[in-house]
């Protein structure tokens, strides 16, 4: 199926077309046939997100994405590609994690298996409906949400360059602080010191919003839910909510505590501001083996450094 730009144009302005906005995609439902279904697929530019294929065993499932505006940077295997109108990325073949990096707008047709690009879409509007809902209580906690989430799948790939239980951790990092969302506003936002209570209501995210994940309607966020809990436990056992020590933590909880601390660091809080990467960077690595999973905050140091410590 070729798309020409009017038809792409045509699509992004139709207003009748379902389609599932986020901070870094627009995915526009075009129809279906054959039991396949099309979609028109739009990447903000100087954006990155991931795709993967879906983990069915079906012999016959389809799960195709073609350029049809913009250039597209792949990274996957290790390999770097560019990818150009008329060039295609097929899932299926490829089986693995990939990372898309998008300098300016790209346009993609998808093409799917009907009954799992239905789930994916729906599921896609209802996690977007629940972020929306951090960022209306707090919007720094939405962006460093959204941090997070990135540079976990991105220290994922390092440690484990497989695509099973990449949507966990994509969940779960993305909602790691949903528990603030039952934590009184004024605490959050609190410019001085907090108090003893004040500072076990505060702790008490890990723990409701793990509750939240457990309750949720789509099953892939419920399985999330571990991650929410664990990501402020510690590897020496001083952690909440449970003083889990080494390996009795989550390797996707070890690498959303270490992204999230570096995160809270480099970025201005209502009771401090910023350390530069510098002080961060010498900070965090006061916690190996005691705050940190040694060998995911080494990871997380070196890629810090090939990406020339650009957060």
């Amino acid at each position: 199926m070729i798309l020409t730009k009017e038809q792409i144009h045509d699509i992004r302005e139709k207003q009748s077309l379902p389609r599932v906005v986020t901070d870094k995609t627009i995915t526009t439902y075009i129809g279906s046939s054959d039991d396949i279904s099309y979609a028109l697929y739009t990447l903000t530019p100087a954006s990155t997100t991931w795709i993967y294929s879906n983990p069915c065993n079906e012999s016959n499932y389809v799960e195709k994405y073609y350029i049809l505006a913009g250039s597209l940077k792949i990274v996957y295997w290790n390999q770097h590609k560019i990818l150009r109108p008329g060039d295609l990325l097929d899932l299926v073949m490829l089986n693995t994690l990939i990372t898309c990096q998008a300098k300016e707008e790209v346009h993609i047709l998808i093409e799917m298996t009907k009954k799992y690009f239905t789930q994916n879409f729906l599921e896609r509007g209802i996690i977007h409906r629940d972020a929306l809902r951090i960022q209306e209580v707090d919007g720094y906690t939405y962006h460093h949400c959204a941090r997070i989430r990135d540079y976990s799948i991105e220290l994922w790939k390092r440690l484990n360059p497989n695509k099973v239980g990449v949507r966990r951790l994509f969940l779960g990092s993305y909602f790691h602080d949903i528990g603030k969302l039952a934590i009184p506003i004024e605490i959050l936002n609190k410019p001085g010191k907090l108090t003893e209570d004040e500072w076990k209501i505060v702790k008490m995210h890990t723990t409701l919003g793990a509750e939240m994940m457990r309750n949720h309607e789509i099953s892939c966020i419920r399985e999330a839910a571990f991650i929410v809990e664990q990501h402020h436990e510690r590897y020496d056992g001083k952690g909440y909510p449970f003083g889990l020590m080494g390996e009795e933590i989550s390797l996707e909880a070890s690498i959303v505590s270490v992204v999230d601390a570096f995160d809270a660091m480099t970025t201005n809080r209502v009771y401090r501001g910023a350390m530069t990467f510098e002080e961060a960077i010498l900070e965090i690595k006061r916690g190996r083996g005691t705050q940190f999973n040694p060998k995911v905050l080494d990871e997380f140091l070196e890629m810090l450094q090939e990406k020339n410590n650009q957060w």
